[in-house]
């Protein structure tokens, strides 16, 4: 099993990121994803996540800036982040969850600064 991010780096205040992650080794169709985060001295958080039929769940400081969304037929994930906050700096992490079953990717980190 493989989950595979990209799409991180620096971005300025205000700017936009969309963030992929690559799934491979499961079925796909059948996980609900997430987008998890970590900023430095601070713990793991759930930003984002979509069930298997596509309803999704965010923390309430990214309503309304960022999205999350699946495509069953490429085996990814995206999470589009817009009116991106230096306080949104943060390794962010894909997820992978079905039953007793939990997969992650290795991170990518996303630096919001000027």
């Amino acid at each position: 099993v493989q989950l595979v991010e990209s799409g991180g780096g620096l971005v300025q205040p205000g700017g936009s990121l969309r963030l992929s992650c690559a799934a491979s080794g499961i079925i796909f169709r059948l996980y609900t994803l997430g987008w998890y985060r970590q900023a430095p001295g601070k713990q793991l958080e759930l930003v984002a996540s979509i069930a298997s039929l596509g309803s999704t769940n965010y923390v309430d400081s990214v309503k309304g800036r960022f999205t999350i969304s699946r495509d069953n037929v490429n085996n990814t994930v995206y999470l589009q982040m817009n009116s991106l906050k230096p306080e949104d700096t943060a390794v962010y992490y894909c997820n992978g969850k079905k039953t007793s079953l939990d997969f992650w990717g290795q991170g990518t980190q996303v630096t919001v600064s000027s």
